[in-house]
């Protein structure tokens, strides 16, 4: 499903260049479900934000789906995240004027799908992540483990092939980090792939394999189960 291949990213800051990733080797099968882990700075986000094509990396290669991501232009890019992605981010990254059903209809919407049966699917989906009866609410008056499980309905309302996570739970809880974990647990069970960053190792044990990064280099790859 994903291949990552000699992946470096390098930033500027005046003239001194820093080296976040530093050659990336790294592979992700269809169905599993697999926790970036590593302390602050690691470049554990930045990978997954090369890996779900929200940034352009410096050298190296991604191949998603057997499509080398490098030879893909804007436009295209664009189409690819749209029809193989989904996210989750930590800050919920919801439009705070929309209620939570037009939150979760918009990739629906962006992708043509005909209005009435995007919306059927947004209550489907809301109502599997527990939100059925919250349609109607705008963010603001919904608790942060509402919005993130609104998020998560976002994400997954299209059928992604690949569901990425940063930092899911990070500012929630536990008791509402519980039940997007539940959540996640549930998607996978049923063919999900997920990518998920975390900094919490609790989380991370219930993922099929933990790559744990520092310095912008893969320590270590472990299985759980």
């Amino acid at each position: 499903m994903i291949e990552v291949k000699q992946l470096k990213r390098s930033f500027k800051d005046g003239d001194r260049q820093i080296d976040v990733l530093k050659g990336i080797d790294f592979r992700a099968e269809t169905g599993e479900f697999i926790s970036i882990m590593g302390r602050s700075g690691a470049g554990k986000s930045t990978l997954l934000y090369q890996m779900s094509l929200l940034d352009y990396p410096t050298s190296g290669e991604i191949i998603i789906d057997d499509v080398a991501t490098e030879n893909l232009h804007a436009d295209a890019r664009t189409n690819f995240r749209l029809t193989h992605f989904g996210y989750v981010f930590q800050d919920y990254a919801l439009l705070p004027e929309l209620t939570a059903i037009d939150n979760v209809v918009l990739p629906l919407l962006m992708q043509g799908v005909e209005k009435k049966k995007a919306y059927e699917r947004a209550t489907e989906t809301l109502t599997i992540v527990g939100l059925g009866h919250r349609l109607e609410n705008i963010p603001s008056k919904m608790s942060g483990g509402e919005q993130q499980r609104v998020s998560i309905a976002r994400g997954i309302v299209h059928h992604p092939k690949i569901l990425f996570a940063d930092e899911p739970t990070a500012n929630l809880d536990n008791e509402s980090s519980a039940t997007v974990m539940k959540l996640f647990q549930q998607l996978n069970k049923e063919g999900q792939t997920i990518i998920m960053v975390t900094h919490e190792p609790e989380y991370a044990k219930l993922a099929d394999r933990i790559v744990k990064i520092d310095d912008g280099r893969i320590l270590s790859i472990q299985k759980n189960h």
